[in-house]
């Protein structure tokens, strides 16, 4: 993944088609000493090559349209080099592949028809053969670049597409609902009796906040490992969590989250575990989670909160168990089918490509390799061979496996040499393909050395000549790397194309996680306050009606506040600050009859610090709401060297109370925390009481 955000692998796959094409282009240089006599004619053969390939080079190194220009002069080379130079007709192959990069293919088909006409039929096969490869690679070569140039634009547009689609769901129920309780409390400034309609609006609509956030966190077990830690680290038990899994989990990610949740309550209920270990993995289809802690235990202590979670997994089709190990340490595991991911499949049009360019290359050395046997027995055995080199190849390619198939390609390659001469050599060429695209590089490439000089050792025991022994050992690492450009150019593009989907899909996650954090902390806040100053004026109403006046008034103004974080939550502008929440939270505690005391010296913040500890502030106020009996509350805000602290304390928590399953908060709160750069501390004193402290700097 890193290769892909760096874009390093592009610029990989244009040197692998440069070495494959240089490579081809060197044969024809190599060969020049024996095609025309004399220094001087010698070097002009070899400087018409390099301006074949120093053409066909621009065209690898970019996609300008430009170097269409350069066409003409690459032609102009190579038909030169064959007649005045006694150059291969097979470099016409190189303006065959450019015409076809251009999309000129009746320019190119005339190409090749001419050298029919200048060469036999071995050089038109080569000449053929040559262009293919030339547009092959290189067009896999731009699919890696198109690859990499279109990993941001489909990763924003996964994330566009995931806000329309949460913007849609949200306004459905809780844009409507907050719609509804803004217009309520405006009739009900008047009429006292319609304060409980708002009341029965405000109820649901935060129901239907949390069960939103609950189904948007459930895609990732992530959120509910920061929680299970924050609540382990503050039980005094070291934490530690390993996660090997691959996200988004759906319905799987909600039920193993569930059990996550029972089982670290149940670690800090029995209260002497100093250690808890929480591991994921996936394997056969299934996501695992395991939680082991190294408490004293007996089997029946502590279990029963995690009946519940069983019950439910195993409804589900998964396992659930719980023991104590050998090591007696107590484990408890579960495991649910992971089920279908939205991920799409990579893209095939590349490996296409590649596949059919190989079975071409194959189909055209079995034609040059039988043009050399002569008609009978020996030519219908070398065609057999042949076919069944071209089949192992072909299946290999596809599949990888069997492994034992290289050792086989080496048995026909070499093993019918004595047989069928040298008409049998070229095959070594696949084989080297074969080692380079299917072993490590520091196995690959002594095992193709020793390959290519088995083919040399061949052609010599065959008693060729010198020249004909360079010319096959050459050949053989051509082959080789045409093999594996062919190969390794398509596997690389689905590797790309794979990790795009990737990175979309982290994106997407992403994008509910934050949403999820947002209805938690922003829109769950708002409508909790709502609903308590909804309370407040209807127990106000007969009493103190200005007074319920006012704080109807304020439900308006909180319900237009409301939907501002649900703009937030689907993508927009929260603007959040510390000072607002600060004031927000004095008046929700003081209508919760919570004593407020506030010392605020964080003077002047940056905009993103404010609005981080606002949000640290806005759910240490709604936790003391929800979770505790508090009857005061310090807010204090420091600021030294840039270091901007938060602490919130209240007096709410129960010493003697059992510890109860971590809310999503803490680890929403640890996310944001962490992405900005602070830390959050979130711990009780022992005493009854309970601080949240913030840290950004």
């Amino acid at each position: 993944m890193s290769e892909f955000m760096e874009g390093r692998v592009p610029g990989r796959a244009r040197l692998i088609v440069g070495a494959v094409l240089a490579s081809f282009a060197g044969v024809y240089a190599l060969a020049a000493p024996a095609r025309t006599t004399g220094a001087v004619r010698v070097g002009a053969a070899i400087a018409l090559v390099a301006v074949v390939l120093g053409v066909q080079a621009v065209r690898v190194a970019s996609r300008d349209g430009r170097w269409r220009w350069g066409i003409p002069v690459q032609a102009a080379a190579a038909y030169a080099g064959v007649p005045a130079f006694g150059t291969s007709v097979g470099i016409l192959g190189f303006v065959a592949g450019s015409l076809l990069l251009a999309g000129a293919w009746p320019l190119a088909v005339a190409v090749v028809a001419s050298a029919a006409v200048l060469g036999d039929a071995d050089a038109t096969i080569t000449c053929l053969l040559t262009g293919l490869v030339v547009y092959g690679l290189v067009r896999l070569a731009d699919r890696a670049d198109d690859m990499v140039a279109a990993r941001l634009p489909v990763t924003l547009a996964a994330v566009a597409r995931e806000r329309l689609r949460i913007a849609a769901e949200l306004n459905r129920g809780l844009g409507d609902g907050l719609r509804e309780i803004s217009e309520g409390s405006r009739r009900a400034v008047g009429r006292p009796e319609a304060i409980a309609d708002v009341l029965e609006v405000a109820r649901r609509s935060l129901n239907e906040a949390r069960t939103a956030a609950a189904d948007f966190r459930s895609m990732s077990l992530a959120p509910e490992a920061s929680a299970a830690r924050a609540l382990l680290e503050s039980a005094g038990v070291h934490a530690e969590v390993r996660t090997s899994h691959s996200e988004p989990l759906g319905p799987a990610g909600a039920l193993l989250a569930m059990a996550l949740r029972e089982a670290v309550t149940d670690v800090v209920r029995v209260g002497t575990a100093r250690k808890c270990v929480i591991e994921t993995s996936e394997e056969d289809g299934f996501v695992r989670l395991r939680v082991v802690n190294d408490g004293v235990r007996t089997a029946e202590l502590g279990e029963e909160g995690l009946d519940d979670a069983a019950r439910r997994v195993r409804d589900a089709g998964g396992t659930f168990t719980t023991g104590l190990g050998d090591d007696g340490r107590f484990a408890v595991e579960a495991a649910v089918k992971a089920g279908e991911r939205p991920v799409s499949l990579p893209d095939r049009a590349a490996y296409r490509l590649s596949v059919g360019l190989l079975a071409a290359v194959l189909a055209g050395f079995s034609v040059k390799g039988l043009l050399q046997v002569p008609w009978g027995p020996k030519w219908a055995a070398e065609a057999v061979i042949l076919v069944v080199i071209g089949v192992v190849q072909m299946q290999w390619t596809s599949t990888g496996r069997p492994r034992t198939w290289p050792l086989w390609l080496a048995v026909l390659s070499f093993g019918t040499v004595p047989v069928l001469g040298k008409a049998s050599l070229g095959a070594g060429g696949f084989l080297v393909g074969t080692l380079l695209v299917g072993l490590p590089r520091r196995a690959a490439v002594p095992l193709a050395a020793v390959t290519m000089a088995a083919v040399g050792a061949g052609a010599a025991a065959l008693g060729l000549g010198t020249a004909a022994v360079v010319n096959y050992v050459i050949s053989t690492l051509v082959t080789g790397l045409v093999v594996y450009g062919l190969i390794g150019l398509a596997r690389l593009v689905r590797e790309l194309r794979a990790a795009g989907e990737e990175l979309a899909r982290a994106a997407t996650v992403q994008e509910r996680l934050r949403a999820a954090r947002d209805l938690h902390d922003l829109l769950g806040h708002s409508l909790a306050a709502i609903l308590l100053k909804c309370e407040l004026a209807r127990r106000l109403a007969d009493v103190d009606p200005a007074r319920a006046r006012a704080e109807l008034e304020e439900v308006v103004a909180m319900a237009e506040r409301a939907g501002r974080d649900l703009e937030a939550a689907t993508g927009g502008d929260a603007g959040l600050s510390l000072d607002g929440e600060a004031r927000s939270a004095r008046s929700v505690l003081t209508a919760a009859g919570v004593e407020v005391e506030m010392d605020l010296a964080h003077g002047e913040v940056e905009d993103g610090t404010s609005a981080v500890l606002g949000t640290v502030l806005r759910e240490a106020v709604t936790n003391v709401l929800r979770h505790s009996a508090a009857t005061r509350c310090v807010i204090m805000t420091a600021q030294e060297d840039g270091v901007v602290r938060l602490v919130v304390e209240n007096d709410g928590l129960d010493p003697a109370a059992p510890r109860t399953a971590p809310g999503s908060g803490i680890g929403n709160l640890t996310t944001r925390m962490a992405a900005a750069g602070g830390t959050l501390s979130a711990r009780a004193d022992g005493k009854g009481g309970f601080r949240v402290e913030a840290v950004v700097g």
